[in-house]
């Protein structure tokens, strides 16, 4: 967040843009830059424009450099859990990594890591620079396996993760296949009938001067921007495209907003796809933290690192707060409004019972089993929007072309 600081220095008044966490950081900043002065107020501000600029050119550099392989990640974290399984120090295996593997920017990032635990640095405070690189399940694991004291099982374990996730990419992006080459076909279909037949039909009918139906005219509409403004539309669209994603990286409001509106309930499968893989990501986390012996309080500012969704994460950091005022575990989950009633019976039990890890531990194969039963059904439960979306193509190609056909012979005899 930015923040606008006014100070009186020397009977002289100043105002300093921050980038602070709260205003409270951006007052410290102040008055670290300026000792003597006296701060008058701090009110948030937008982003200067020298820093939007700075963030746009990172974001084109990180897009230059492309992401990273999932598979090349999974296999130099497999390979410092077993290092470091082996006794071997941590800053070695790191070096040792960095020169085993191809990729160029791991290469880069090891290198990173190894130089800044030689300077003193934990392997958490090192890694949490590269969340954008890792994500954030990575940077969850390395505070468990610190916290723990096991830190080659936590990257054992963060191993499977990433695999897990890699595996349900891949079946995701299969289930996706069909339904975008039908639709591709469709809207090249369309975009050539739109180019190619309309401006025959716009020609005939000015001749006859006839009056033209409304899916006819939309067609025409149609044609006509795409005739005249269509490079103009399509560099508008990738504009409002990464200018939507620019926002959602570096706005938090907006960011707020968005995903509060992507698990909203008339947002059909997105919102249970995100919903359950978020709440699979918290218990697994919580429910590893809990069995190795962390306090519940710890474990759950911990696995809440794990959810990306502000919305639900903002629910999930009231349990904690619960908690310190008295409620259960039980009770503290049941008020973010996020667990299914079985669920909260489970954990319920667990908590009565002294086995609340091994409790966790259905909850998280609970969320896993539903999220895998998504993936598996995905072209079953996109079909409908699919055919939905064709047929409203085809309805009204159908009634703007055949239409005015109809009408033909009416503006035949109403000619001059």
């Amino acid at each position: 967040m930015y923040y606008k600081v006014t100070l009186l220095d020397r009977g002289k008044r100043i105002n300093q843009v921050y980038e602070a966490a709260n205003k409270r950081a951006a007052a410290a900043k102040a008055k670290r830059e300026f000792p003597r002065a006296i701060i008058v107020q701090t009110v948030e501000t937008a982003a200067p424009v020298e820093d939007i600029f700075k963030k746009i050119g990172k974001d084109l550099q990180r897009f230059t450099k492309g992401k990273i392989k999932v598979d090349d990640k999974i296999a130099t974290i497999r390979q410092i859990a077993v290092m470091t399984d082996a006794g071997i120090p941590i800053h070695d295996t790191l070096e040792d990594v960095a020169q085993n593997t191809s990729n160029k920017q791991l290469r880069e990032i090891y290198h990173n890591l190894a130089n800044d635990i030689n300077a003193g640095k934990s392997m958490s405070q090192a890694i949490n620079p590269y969340a954008e690189e890792f994500g954030h399940v990575a940077i969850a694991m390395t505070n468990l396996g610190e916290k723990t004291g096991n830190f080659p099982e936590s990257y054992h374990k963060l191993a499977d993760i990433l695999e897990n996730i890699r595996d349900n990419t891949a079946k995701f992006k299969k289930a996706l296949r069909y339904p975008l080459i039908t639709l591709t076909a469709m809207a090249i279909a369309f975009v050539i009938l739109i180019m190619v037949v309309v401006p025959k039909f716009r020609a005939i009918f000015e001749e006859f001067h006839a009056e033209l139906p409304m899916p006819t005219k939309i067609l025409l509409a149609i044609e006509y921007a795409f005739s005249h403004y269509g490079l103009y539309l399509l560099v508008g669209l990738i504009v409002l495209i990464y200018g939507i994603l620019f926002l959602y990286k570096n706005n938090k409001k907006f960011k707020y907003w968005a995903d509060k509106l992507m698990v909203h309930p008339r947002f059909y499968l997105i919102n249970r796809v995100i919903f359950l893989s978020s709440m699979y990501n918290y218990t697994l986390v919580f429910g590893e933290l809990v069995r190795a012996g962390i306090p519940v309080s710890e474990a759950l500012n911990t696995a809440v690192d794990m959810v990306s969704n502000d919305y639900i994460r903002e629910k999930l950091e009231t349990v904690n707060a619960n908690i310190g005022r008295g409620m259960s575990l039980t009770e503290a989950f049941e008020q973010t409004g996020l667990f299914e009633n079985m669920l909260l019976q489970m954990i319920k039990a667990g908590e009565a019972s002294g086995q609340l890890d091994k409790m966790l531990q259905k909850v998280t194969e609970y969320y896993n089993m539903r999220f895998q039963d998504i993936i598996d059904n995905l072209s079953s439960y996109i079909e409908p929007i699919m055919l939905f979306f064709i047929a409203g193509l085809v309805l009204l190609m159908a009634l703007g072309i055949f239409l005015p056909m109809w009408d033909l012979g009416r503006a035949v005899k109403n000619a001059p």
